[in-house]
């Protein structure tokens, strides 16, 4: 998109501290399911951003990721967008800031036990900005850019004023010099930090205490999006060396927990009647040959037990269809068709998930959580299905079923071949 972007994409290379597994898995993705494709939209369900979102959301709990990360890039474009005048009032943090503010941050860490046990008990332990804060800050001026930001056209004065409050206290347990409300878009950045920054923040973001603390020093002295330069970082390469694998992984299971599960037991049944079968047969008198039509059930019951250790179900994949998500089965009206459940998962900009500053990610209370917990085990094995429309996943699951398909031939030609030239026990 810019500079910015654009320097946390060069640095990816170098960051070694992910697991092998992932980078490789990584790497077989294809190119019609990259991270870069699924957010600018050409993709098609169920690897839509709508599709992601609900991923981190419901099944990863860290939706607070793409969600931080979809505002930054819009963050972004509108900074670069902004009036020049206005934008000047907020310099960038350059590298040698970043540099200053850590070495501080790593003296005051070493320091701060030493100075906590002599200001205990005096006047002094709450602290001089605190003061200041429960007084009014005598430095703050009224925002004279209310255009430059989004926020105040639909917070509350008493919004506004909270998510400032909050602001300053985050300011003040880094031990950052209170920002002048001057700069443009700084009501957006209080309110950024109230929600993600903050600590016991509603959407806090897993950042370790210098990482809180270096991007709160920038944002004191700046609203310029390159006071986000290291978190910014560190977020996007979870979200794609990490969650977007993890969620290309999900997408191949084509059934829910229980229809897998289902599909496990009823391969295992499988090729444990099918050896049961094969040695009765050959405890028994009959010829050696009548052995080998076991291998017809061996190849079914691996090949299935193959598919299900992945996610799948064979019936399912042959048909390739999938069940619809517990969060979209029972958002859905019965009458909807398969079409208009699909126009839904791609209508991501009218999703409340999309909304970056929305109060948490909880979702205990939403009503799909309790009905699908009543759902019977019966119904939920025979839920809903629908087309998966993304070829690229269809191809993906097409491999694995040739792989098992192959293993269980394999597999089967061996016991064949084992029970074949087993003498026959003639018992009976």
């Amino acid at each position: 998109m810019n500079r910015f972007l654009s320097s946390n994409r060069e640095s990816e290379s170098s960051d070694t501290s992910l697991k092998s597994s992932q980078l490789v898995f990584s790497s077989s993705i294809p190119e019609a399911l990259t991270f870069d494709r699924i957010l600018s939209g050409g993709t098609c369900p169920p690897c839509t951003i709508h599709d992601f979102m609900n991923y981190l959301l419901y099944i990863e709990h860290s939706a607070e990721n793409l969600q931080f990360y979809l505002w930054y890039r819009d963050y972004i474009k509108r900074f670069d967008e902004a009036d020049t005048v206005d934008t000047n009032l907020s310099p960038e943090w350059t590298q040698a800031m970043e540099g200053e503010a850590r070495a501080k941050i790593q003296k005051d860490v070493r320091r701060e036990p030493k100075e906590a046990d002599m200001l205990k008990g005096t006047d002094l332990e709450k602290g001089v900005i605190d003061v200041i804060i429960e007084n009014g800050d005598p430095f703050s001026t009224p925002p004279s850019t209310p255009s430059m930001s989004i926020t105040p056209s639909f917070l509350s004065d008493s919004q506004a004023s909270s998510y400032r409050l909050q602001s300053r206290d985050a300011f003040s347990a880094a031990g950052a010099i209170q920002p002048f409300t001057i700069q443009p878009f700084r009501a957006e950045i209080n309110r950024l930090i109230a929600i993600y920054i903050s600590d016991d923040a509603p959407r806090q973001l897993n950042l370790s205490s210098r990482e809180q603390k270096g991007v709160i020093q920038a944002l004191a002295y700046t609203t310029h999006p390159s006071a986000f330069r290291t978190i910014a970082k560190s977020i996007e390469d979870t979200l794609r060396r990490q969650a977007h694998p993890n969620f290309i992984r999900w997408t191949i299971s084509n059934g829910n927990p229980a229809r897998v599960a289902f599909a496990r037991s009823l391969s295992v049944g499988t090729i444990f009647c099918t050896t049961t079968g094969a040695i009765i047969l050959t405890l028994s008198s009959a010829a050696r040959g009548w052995r080998a039509l076991f291998a017809i059930g061996w190849v079914l019951g691996i090949a299935a037990l193959i598919t299900s250790w992945k996610g799948m179900c064979v019936i399912l994949h042959g048909l390739h269809r999938r069940h619809v998500r517990p969060w979209e089965l029972i958002d859905s009206a019965a009458s909807c068709d398969e079409s208009e459940l699909c126009d839904r998962s791609r209508d991501a900009g009218e999703d409340r998930n999309f909304d970056s500053f929305s109060s948490s990610n909880s979702y205990k209370d939403e009503p799909w959580v309790a009905r699908y917990e009543r759902r019977g085990l019966l119904r939920k094995v025979f839920d809903r299905e629908v087309w998966i429309q993304e070829p690229a996943l269809r191809h993906i699951q097409d491999v694995i079923f040739v792989q098992a398909l192959l293993g269980a031939l394999l597999g089967a030609g061996v016991l064949t071949a084992v029970f074949v030239n087993v003498p026959a026990g003639r018992f009976f």
